[in-house]
């Protein structure tokens, strides 16, 4: 995420939206019944499984994807001993096509996963500025507030996104999303493009897994010293098998964000590392996502919620911002995108954006850019593409 110091402000805020957004997304969250406690006594432990490590755990490859990584020139027992931290850039994974991420069994320990880096685009005051008279003014910083735990009763459908990067691990934030077609037992998460792939100039991240309601109670780096892994992963660890993010994001995708920006998207299909039970009926929560693509006067106030890791955060806690979006463009050419005041810094990257619909919380974009002094958000646009890429997924790999 990146920001911007330009001087004008806004600050749109509805009280009385913003409480309503507040108490659909809660309704949403509690709507399956799902529970962390009864969930998590229902299934092996995921995260305390095997005793893998930074040089991996036990691979688990079924035999389509074995045939793919032979297909890719990738050895499964290297992999298996380490060989995914090979990062030839010459042989990075880059096409739609060639994504693989076989579940390597312990890998995400709850120490890994506090150790990842997070994930950021930030856009400079000249990247800002690049497309004044396309864009609204700069809004009012708004600071973000921690989400009341536990946070499966209250934002259940709201987790961490992990990958290993060339870098070393990292993280972002994502949502559980409905499959429409598989009402009940979706398997699907939704989280930004650069969380899963580098975009131009790289390929595919590695060990994608998402972690729902991660660190449910919200307890200090102290107190989760010991901590049984079950508080940090309470619904455990949930691979993605596979993994779509826009063209727009792959051709355009920069450090920055750049011209994939308004792109900025992606949709994992997920498995649990240990069980067979969907995501959805585990968590107990899922929301639908809103393809259309609402101008930002019509769209009204919109939450953003993620897991921000990079200081003043420690990434431990979720956090949410309220507000009432403006436009924000970073050329002529490119489609606008949505941008709120949000101190949320890096980390939330993937985070879901949040509108209540004719009574109904939907997912109506999530956190892509922000500025360096970090007092807003840059999210982008859901239309037509990005309904298409939701689509594929579902039918596609929906009913694994």
């Amino acid at each position: 995420m990146r920001s911007s110091s330009t001087s004008v402000r806004r600050g749109r805020r509805t009280a009385l939206a913003a409480g309503a957004l507040l108490a659909a997304l809660a309704l949403t969250a509690t709507a399956c019944g799902g529970s962390a406690e009864n969930k998590a006594n229902d299934r092996p432990d995921a995260t305390a499984s095997r005793a893998g490590d930074d040089a991996g755990g036990e691979v688990r490859v079924p035999a389509d994807l074995a045939d793919r990584l032979k297909d890719h020139g990738i050895d499964v027992d290297r992999w298996r001993d380490g060989g995914w931290k090979d990062w030839d850039k010459d042989e990075w994974l880059r096409e739609a096509r060639d994504f693989v991420n076989p579940v390597i069994e312990g890998l995400w320990k709850p120490e890994r996963m506090h150790s990842a880096e997070e994930a950021e685009k930030t856009v400079t005051t000249k990247d800002a500025s690049a497309a004044q008279g396309l864009s609204d003014p700069e809004p009012a910083p708004v600071t973000a507030v921690a989400e009341k735990t536990p946070y499966h009763e209250n934002a259940a459908p709201v987790g961490k996104v992990f990958f290993d990067s060339p870098e070393g691990p990292a993280v972002c934030s994502g949502t559980v999303i409905k499959d429409v077609n598989h009402p009940g037992r979706s398997n699907l998460v939704w989280t930004a493009g650069h969380c899963v792939h580098a975009g131009a100039n790289g390929g595919w991240y590695r060990n994608i897994v998402f972690v729902p309601a991660y660190n449910d109670h919200g307890r200090s780096e102290a107190e989760l010293s010991g901590a049984d892994p079950s508080e940090i992963a309470p619904y455990g660890n949930w691979w993605a098998d596979w993994a779509s993010t826009s063209n727009g994001w792959i051709q355009g995708g920069s450090e920055s964000g750049g011209d994939g920006a308004a792109y900025d998207y992606a949709v994992l299909h997920v498995r649990p590392e240990q069980g067979s039970t969907s995501l959805e009926e585990t968590v107990g929560a899922a929301l639908d996502v809103d393809f259309s693509g609402p101008t930002a006067v019509e769209a009204g106030t919109m939450g953003a919620w993620g897991y921000p890791a990079a200081p003043p955060y420690n990434g431990l806690r979720m956090f949410k911002c309220l507000d009432a979006p403006g436009r924000f463009s970073l050329a002529p050419n490119l489609p606008d995108m949505y941008r709120i005041g949000c101190t949320m810094t890096g980390g939330s990257s993937g985070g879901g954006w949040f509108r209540v619909a004719g009574g109904e919380t939907m997912l109506v974009s999530n956190t892509s850019i922000g500025p360096l002094d970090h007092t807003w958000l840059a999210g982008p646009r859901l239309g037509a593409d990005a309904e298409a890429l939701y689509q594929n997924m579902s039918r596609t790999y929906g009913g694994r």
